[in-house]
């Protein structure tokens, strides 16, 4: 294994972000552009009466306009939730569904306009909660929901024996826990530019994190072959996940360019970034272990429900639900586990992946009980996790393979660091400290749309001016992918990132296939490919010098922009070794690809969750409460991260600290929630997020282990520090004031409402007492690897993993 890169450059886009070079997709402008605007329906659920563009069509400078008849084919990001439309066709299913697109000469005609279309629409009662969608008396969402009530997806899995007989345990506890629901904030709102060209070709320039899949919907909805359509991901303003789908506005402004042959831009407003939303899904959980006290060395079984409120469409919200129940068997060993999980429709925007997708609520449900089982136990939390951590080379009671796990190390770190000891239990009234821990993905093991072909690509090209050009599918969204590619070739090659690398990212004519920056994938897929590649070109070289100079192959070396032979009694520039292998090869062109290792799991549902490894945190808060006024004031946040190996040190702390920054919000502040459909908050302004104002110092530790299966052993680091971040805060809360918390976030009014609870001899418990009952078709019942199993469901037809 080639030894992992040391220094810590800069990010490779970091001076053109800084000095305002890098053109977004709303910076560009073209000779004749036309702008297009989308009017939303204003009611949450309906049928569409009627639709008069009469009045706008009298302004001067409009173009033109479109509706659902126009644009009449459906598309989704999952091969099994094609239910959207880029306008909708004949019933509204929430604020803020795009309902008429209108064309103008600039952007002021069309707002003017897009306010004189009047929409009639016959209304229906709006299914606004979980509780509703689940009700058979409302309205149903979907045809395709199932009969009796408003649900998108129900999964009932079972691995192993769920010690129903009553022995095997002597203590249990349940648990009913609730995670809001939240929105992205990427500082840079949706934008996009259309340009259809006489020969027919369409060009969409758009601030995507999935150029790949919007390439195939494009196709799909519009008619043209994918050889007539190029989309290049623009510099990508803050994603988070929030610009993984196929969008309206994209497919809109590429109609319009279709029809009247001319370029067309679309940037949504920062209200219209809210009500497109895919952001977190609120879900409400309920979790049941069962442990044998006197070993307490694993737990012994693990019941975890989960309900999603999932909005109006599926997005990614199969997998979302997947997700809410796969991850927790591979931070703490659970020998059975049974998994029931529901995604509901409701008429609010479509939820779908933020940072973490579908594992944080889960991750603060598991953290949240532990805590509590540890209290009932009278054990240390930290002492009760450390009792029942997962080790190196696990196969799950879920069949997910754990490669390596540094977990162990991560707790010490943060627990020494914060002086845990002498602290918890300790501090006066009104300070208390809180523990948590998590796991997350280091890229899907499987695509969206099953194929045998690689997830990841990268070719490099060599040229004679000793130029070496990356090409790689992938798009940057600020976590520095482009940075981590280009410092990989040029460790290999011994080269300058700066002096002597190019890229060339996310451009469907120009660059190889890429799936997406989603699921922490970037590094360890594109990272390995990107390794290969640059290996390919090394060896050509390599083999070009050796008989040229008449030296053996292990007498080269790379470094410093120069080859060295013979231990430097001769050196050549890396220009002179490109002429040289190019005289002998031809022009130097390598690839590189990517497939992650099958998963041991073949049970249907077994695609989501697998992963070529897993990423570990763990962190540590401490904070004040104010008991009079409900504030709590975040003092110190301790986290350590198991990354394998640091690509680039400077910018993997700079994601952990992303991550505290993103949890933190989503535990004290954010909240997306509607009043008769329309958002509460959907400015800046309003939706409450913590600024540097309320960021606490944070101490980050990165723990170095490297992994087989990741680029120099490299793990994801992105997204998986977000998720001890709440459960943690949440711990240290009751902690300093004896309130539990569960359901997120912890305003104010909540620690208020605890506190007189306390005062009044209740439980002082603020959160959902009832859980609601849903009728689940039969479970796949799939024996654990300790039973025997193969990683089958018993009498249920499996998944094949790689090929149809």
């Amino acid at each position: 294994m080639t030894s992992s890169p040391e220094k810590s450059y800069p990010k490779f886009d970091g001076i053109p972000k800084s000095t305002g070079e890098t053109i977004y997709a709303d910076d560009i402008q073209l000779p004749d552009m036309l702008y297009a605007k989308l009017v939303y329906s204003n009611t949450p659920f309906g049928k569409i009466k009627k639709i008069d563009c009469s009045r706008a069509q009298k302004i001067e400078g409009v173009v033109g306009f479109l509706t659902g008849k126009d644009i009449p084919i459906s598309y989704g990001i999952l091969p099994v939730s094609q239910d959207e439309y880029a306008l909708a066709q004949d019933t509204v299913r929430y604020v803020g569904e795009p309902v008429v697109a209108v064309l103008a000469v600039d952007e002021l005609v069309c707002e003017d306009a897009a306010e004189k279309i009047s929409i009639e629409y016959d209304k229906y009662k709006p299914v606004m909660d979980i509780d509703s969608a689940l009700n058979p008396a409302y309205n149903k969402i979907h045809k395709d929901s199932r009969a009796d009530a408003n649900i998108h997806k129900s999964i009932p899995l079972d691995f192993g024996d769920l010690l129903e007989n009553g022995t095997g345990y002597d203590y249990e506890r349940e648990d009913i826990i609730f995670y809001q629901g939240s929105n992205h904030l990427p500082m840079e709102q949706h934008s996009c530019v259309a340009v259809f060209s006489k020969s027919g070709r369409l060009t969409l320039y758009s601030s995507t994190q999935t150029p790949h899949y919007v390439h195939r919907t494009l196709s799909k909805v519009l008619g043209l072959p994918e050889t007539k359509i190029r989309v290049v991901a623009t510099p990508v303003g803050g994603g988070f996940g929030g610009k993984s789908d196929p969008f309206p506005h994209e497919i809109v402004a590429s109609k319009f360019s279709m029809i009247y042959k001319k370029p067309v831009k679309i940037t949504l407003t920062r209200e219209e970034v809210f009500y497109t939303h895919r952001g977190r899904h609120p879900v409400l959980m309920k979790i049941k272990t069962k442990w044998d006290k006197k070993k307490l060395d694993s737990i012994r079984s693990m019941e975890f429900h989960s309900i999603l409120d999932g909005g109006a469409y599926g997005s990614y919200g199969v997998a979302t639900t997947y997700y809410t129940g796969a991850l927790q068997t591979v931070t703490y060993k659970v020998d059975n586990y049974s998994f029931r999980g529901t995604r509901v429709y409701t008429n609010k925007p479509p939820c779908g992946p933020k940072r973490g997708h579908g594992t944080p609520q889960p991750r603060f449900a598991v953290e949240v009980h532990l805590d509590k089982v540890a209290e009932d136990l009278k054990v240390d939390p930290i002492e009760l996790r450390k009792k029942i951590l997962v080790k190196d080379n696990t196969i799950t009671a879920n069949w997910l393979k754990v490669s390596t796990i540094s977990l162990d190390e991560c707790i010490d770190k943060v627990l020494e660091a914060s002086k845990w000891k002498e602290k918890f239990g300790k501090l006066p009234y009104g300070r208390g400290i809180g523990f948590a821990c998590s796991s997350y993905l280091s890229g899907a093991g499987l695509p969206i749309y099953w194929n045998p072909l690689p997830h990841s690509a990268v070719q490099l090209r060599a040229d004679r001016s000793g130029l070496v050009t990356v090409y790689c599918g992938a798009a940057d969204i600020g976590q520095g992918s482009d940075s981590v590619l280009v410092e990989i070739v040029s460790k290999i090659l011994g080269l300058d990132p700066f002096k002597d690398v190019a890229l060339i990212t996310s451009d469907t004519d120009l660059t190889p296939v890429d799936l997406g920056s989603y699921s922490s994938r970037v590094t360890l897929m594109c990272g390995n490919a990107a390794i290969q590649a640059a290996q390919r070109l090394k060896e050509f070289i390599i083999k070009a010098i050796s008989a040229e100079l008449k030296c053996g192959e292990n007498e080269i070396d790379f470094r410093d922009s120069h080859v060295l032979v013979s231990n430097g009694k001769k050196q050549l520039s890396f220009k002179e070794a490109v002429i040289m292998a190019e005289k002998k090869f031809g022009a130097l062109c390598t690839t590189g690809s990517y497939a992650p290792p099958p998963s041991p799991g073949k049970f249907k549902g077994s695609g989501v969750g697998p992963s070529p490894c897993y990423s570990y945190s763990s962190a540590i808060v401490e904070l004040a409460v104010d008991p009079d006024s409900g504030l709590v004031n975040m003092e110190k946040i301790w986290v350590a991260h198991d990354i394998g190996k640091a690509i680039n040190k400077m910018l993997s702390i700079g994601q952990v600290e992303g991550s505290v920054y993103m949890g933190l919000g989503e535990a004290l502040y954010e909240e997306q929630i509607f009043r008769k459909g329309v958002h509460k908050f959907p400015s800046i302004l309003e939706y409450k997020s913590p600024t540097s104002l309320e960021m606490p110092e944070i101490e980050t530790f990165l723990v170095e282990r490297p992994d087989p299966n990741g680029p120099f052993g490299g793990k994801e680091v992105g997204q998986g520090p977000l998720l001890p971040i709440p459960p943690a805060i949440a711990n240290a809360i009751y902690n300093a004031v004896g309130v539990r918390i569960d359901e997120l976030p912890f305003t104010p009014e909540k620690v208020l409402k605890g506190l007189k609870l306390k005062k009044e001899g209740k439980e002082a418990r603020v959160g959902f007492n009832k859980f609601p009952e849903i009728k689940y078709p039969p479970a796949l019942k799939v024996k654990t690897q300790g039973q025997g199993g193969d990683g089958t469901a018993e009498g249920v037809e499996e998944y094949v993993h790689r090929g149809t």
